[in-house]
């Protein structure tokens, strides 16, 4: 099922006899057994204001084509989502209706904030065939960002995006990457710490350990880049290097390129910075890689491993990212919710879809 128009897509939707699994691009690694219900037939751009910093486009919209137009204008996604078809194994084009269904958010989270807080206004169709429409579609007259919010990360289990509308910001005109050497986990965020409370406004902070270095990010106007990568390096005082290839740096660690031809399941645990320490010493994996300040831990481990109960209780989730179907099935994508919290799901997925026929099963 591919439909072209808003209209043939809530056309489709009111006619379905059973479940069906919603898809974009194809790239995120979510599949089912139900039939495929593609949106990638939603494209273009349909509104693009750079003045305004707003940009209003069909849910199946190639992200590639969205950040071209921004490029030419001097303009970017400012929460820079994640590409996963290396990670997954995937192909396909990633779109921007995917991006924001699963809430896909890079390494400037940490300063700039998530894909949900761009997200000005949303058209999707509901279980029962409805089209919805909620927010606006550019900041001026924007209303209703408590539903609008709700949809982002909802992974289509609560209605099939149509049309997203986002607020964007300037491409900053350099930036700086600094590598700081750290031996470990704990002194890699403590460094990162150290860094994010600056007043040089650093917008990402990751760590590999297998490299023992943190990397930190700092943008804006050349002058002042030059000005504040040399402050932060003296307040850090460890040893100290300013990167090549910054944008590229940053892509790969967005990407999670470290893991792409290396055998094993993938977790994506969010946690406590704070905790990133004891957490990475209690998961035993053979690869790990942190972001946003350490808040942010992936995790390789060997095939069919429950990094839930080798982890135990923590303060934060744990998402099986990829793996066969068989373990995927057993342990499920997202962390367990508690039964209050469950119930609240449920219920809201009813009165979103109350035949049941999204993503069935997704988030339990």
């Amino acid at each position: 099922m591919r439909p072209e128009t808003e209209a043939e897509l809530a056309e489709t939707v009111a006619g379905l006899n059973g479940p069906v699994c919603i898809a974009g691009g194809g790239t995120r690694g979510v599949v089912g057994a139900e039939p495929e219900l593609s949106t990638a037939g939603l494209s273009g751009i349909t509104l693009y204001e750079p003045g305004a910093l707003t940009l209003v486009a069909r849910a199946g919209t190639p992200v590639a084509e969205i950040e071209a137009a921004l490029d030419g204008e001097g303009q970017q996604l400012a929460f820079e989502p994640m590409d996963h078809r290396g990670l997954l194994g995937t192909t396909g084009e990633p779109t921007i209706g995917g991006v924001v269904a699963a809430n896909i958010s890079g390494s400037r989270r940490i300063q700039a904030g998530a894909c949900r807080d761009f997200l000005l206004g949303v058209r999707y169709v509901d279980g029962l065939g409805q089209v919805i429409k909620n927010g606006g579609r550019v900041m001026k007259n924007v209303t209703g960002y408590d539903l609008v919010k709700l949809v982002a990360g909802s992974w289509g289990t609560l209605g099939v995006l149509s049309e997203v509308s986002l607020k964007v910001l300037p491409k900053p005109e350099t930036q700086a990457t600094l590598a700081v050497s750290a031996d470990d986990v704990g002194t890699a965020v403590d460094l990162m710490s150290t860094a994010l409370r600056s007043p040089y406004e650093v917008s990402g902070a990751a760590y590999d350990p297998k490299d023992r270095q943190a990397f930190l990010r700092i943008e804006g106007f050349a002058d002042s880049v030059a000005y504040r990568a040399s402050r932060l390096s003296e307040i850090l005082g460890n040893e100290c290097t300013e990167l090549e290839e910054s944008r590229k740096r940053w892509a790969d660690l967005r990407d999670v390129r470290a893991f792409h031809d290396l055998e094993g399941d993938v977790w994506r645990l969010s946690v406590k910075p704070g905790d990133a320490l004891v957490i990475a010493d209690r998961i035993e994996a053979g690869r790990t890689l942190l972001d946003w300040g350490g808040g942010l831990i992936w995790a390789l481990v060997p095939k069919g491993t429950d990094l839930r109960a080798r982890l135990g209780a923590f303060e934060g989730h744990a998402s099986l990212v990829r793996a066969d179907a068989h373990t995927m099935d057993e342990f499920g994508r997202f962390q367990p919710e508690n039964h209050q919290v469950r119930a609240l799901t449920r219920a809201i997925r009813l009165k979103f879809d109350p035949r049941s026929v999204f993503n069935p099963g997704l988030m339990g």
